[in-house]
């Protein structure tokens, strides 16, 4: 209560935390204006037998279940994302760029929202044929020019959350693009519980009970992954300039056990939904051959147990690739050395690279079990569970519960500086 007292009483806080609430409310708006000439019963049984558009809809932010003029969400920003940190690893010009701080950031960021345009017309316009060619009369029959302004409509949807997204970032009260997600999975809860009561069963209750219970545990084990980390004692030797001595400081440095965040999940959903999503288009292809293949990849990935262990084994694999793009060893092992900075008994160089390696490595199987886990969580959860409405979507639940971590420390931190500036 005391803190929400003092965020009361400060003004350019409770300006800033009312302007981020606004936008969510207009991103919202925004979620529940159809494109026409879409069936929405049609539409809603479509999602509800492709488990495909349900994970798409999750980083659509909801918009993509309503077909709005959002439906695509903030993914095509996200995946231009991922491709320019990529990008860095590999391109020369592009590391220069990062080095240059804050500046060359803004340059990246500026490539990342030109590339989001192309991006979001291209899965636009195979969104648009997926939903023509499902058969189940989705989308009315569109014209070359009708296709054309909805691809249109649709990327400028993107690019209106992307802007939402950048406006909330600069008040410093999250990050912008990860509370439009979590907006729109917050946003299901209401129609989530409506569901359980209108398939309420007295048989049910003892599930009901253990569901929350297991909810709670996750909760808690999500909070204790993310918060978790290795402290790497650090010392600093002694120098004396003159009469002053500078250093002989004792520290440590954090090696977080889960670094990668929900990237990993990210990544191996792009890649899981690539196949289906082809497959769905040679089913009725002339070649005998393609179409076989095609309901063969369609019948293997509706299969709950091969769909959850190359699942599992994705997220997995993805957590040590994303970890080894963001954390460089060999860069803190020199950045320590310029400093000063040693790791007791280990020599500075080489072996504090190879000391800080194998220690991230360690931790990190317990962050990748973690994602992998919280990934297949549903598929657990709903063989374990008779009311599919009690399926617990664990990456919602862990893009949840980091985003409100996120936003709290930022919340303290603008306290705390403010708290300083009157000292």
């Amino acid at each position: 209560m005391q803190k929400l007292f003092l965020i009361w009483n400060d003004r350019s806080l409770r300006n800033s935390i009312v302007f981020v609430l606004l936008m969510l409310v207009v991103f919202r708006i925004a979620a529940h204006i159809p494109i026409p000439g879409v069936n929405a019963g049609a539409l809603e049984a479509f999602f509800a037998e492709n488990e495909v558009l349900g994970l798409l809809n999750i980083f659509s932010g909801g918009g993509l279940e309503n077909f709005s003029i959002v439906a695509l969400g903030v993914g095509p920003y996200i995946t231009a994302s991922i491709i320019f940190q990529l990008l860095v690893m590999v391109v020369p010009q592009l590391e220069e760029m990062q080095k240059e701080g804050p500046q060359g950031q803004q340059k990246i960021n500026q490539y990342t929202r030109l590339l989001t345009v192309p991006l979001a017309m291209l899965q636009g316009f195979g969104l648009l044929t997926l939903l023509q060619r499902s058969g189940r009369g989705v989308l009315d029959t569109l014209g070359a020019w009708d296709i054309i302004a909805t691809v249109l409509v649709l990327t400028a949807g993107t690019m209106f959350l992307m802007w939402i997204g950048e406006l909330i970032s600069e008040k410093k009260i999250g990050n912008g693009i990860s509370l439009l997600i979590f907006a729109g999975i917050v946003a299901r809860i209401p129609i989530t519980v409506q569901q359980v009561l209108v398939t309420y069963d007295r048989s049910l209750i003892t599930d009901i009970v253990l569901f929350l219970a297991i909810s709670v545990a996750i909760i808690a084990g999500i909070i204790f992954i993310t918060e978790g980390q290795r402290n790497i004692p650090v010392s600093y030797a002694r120098h004396v300039r003159g009469n002053q001595g500078y250093g002989g400081i004792d520290t440590h440095l954090p090696v977080r056990v889960n670094q990668a965040g929900v990237i990993p999940i990210i990544f191996a959903i792009s890649v899981i939904l690539f196949p289906p999503l082809v497959a769905q288009f040679f089913q009725g292809a002339q070649s005998v051959f393609l179409s076989r293949a095609a309901v063969w990849v369609i019948t293997m990935f509706q299969n709950q147990l091969f769909y959850g262990i190359l699942y599992f084994v994705l997220v997995f694999g993805f957590t040590y690739f994303y970890t080894a793009v963001i954390f460089h060893p060999d860069r803190i092992a020199e950045n320590l050395q310029k400093q000063g900075g040693f790791i007791p008994g280990i020599r500075p160089g080489k072996q504090t690279a190879e000391f800080i390696g194998t220690v991230s490595n360690r931790i990190m199987l317990a962050g990748a079990l973690f994602l992998g886990a919280i990934a297949v969580l549903p598929l657990v959860m709903q063989a374990a569970f008779r009311m599919n409405a009690l399926v617990l979507g664990g990456t919602s639940v862990l893009i949840v519960v980091a985003v409100v971590i996120e936003t709290i420390k930022q919340i303290d931190a603008q306290l705390a500086m403010r708290e300083y500036e009157r000292l």
